[in-house]
């Protein structure tokens, strides 16, 4: 395994629990409709630092989830070994994205500010409620209390501005809220 780490990959998801016997794994999709993780090949297997480039044979829909067979992994222990791991594929993979849309993971670790300059926290990840994205805010050393706040993914009224280059998000939203 390399240890080689690189700013232009996408975490596509993960590798949760292994599948049978004969090296099927079973996977977390971030993309959506799940299935598409197939569609990103060689994925970059992560844990930490450490990077392990693999393809899979093949994949497919199983129940609510998704399971893979991965290209020389052919027993329960092999695919044991990576369960934990992020699937991650380089950036210039990813269909090129509209004017003010954004992959999930780019918001994640963005610090969140209200209009006043009030620092609610980092974005710590997203929940997917078929209404509307929500995104959980969790407080940081400096942020003006130690909440978890969930802020409805709502660009133009709860989320006002977005810049990746500073790492912030401006947001409308009450903190007593």
């Amino acid at each position: 395994m390399s240890s080689t780490s690189n700013t232009e990959n996408m975490v596509l998801g993960k590798i949760t629990a292994v599948y049978g016997v004969k090296g099927w794994v079973k996977i977390y999709s971030y993309t959506d409709p799940m299935e598409n993780i197939f569609t990103y090949q060689p994925w970059q297997l992560k844990v930490g630092d450490t990077f392990k480039t693999l393809k899979v044979e093949t994949g497919k829909v199983h129940g609510k989830g998704l399971v893979a067979k991965l290209v020389g992994v052919d027993d329960r222990n092999v695919a044991e070994g990576f369960c934990g791991y992020e699937i991650v594929v380089d950036s210039s993979q990813l269909p090129e994205l509209e004017e003010g849309e954004y992959y999930w993971n780019q918001l994640k670790n963005l610090l969140v500010y209200t209009e006043s300059d009030q620092l609610l926290g980092k974005v710590s990840h997203l929940i997917e409620t078929g209404a509307n994205d929500v995104l959980v805010v969790k407080a940081t050393k400096d942020s003006i209390d130690q909440q978890e706040r969930l802020l409805p993914y709502l660009p133009d009224q709860v989320i006002k501005k977005i810049d990746l280059e500073t790492g912030t998000m401006r947001v409308d939203w009450d903190p007593e809220f």
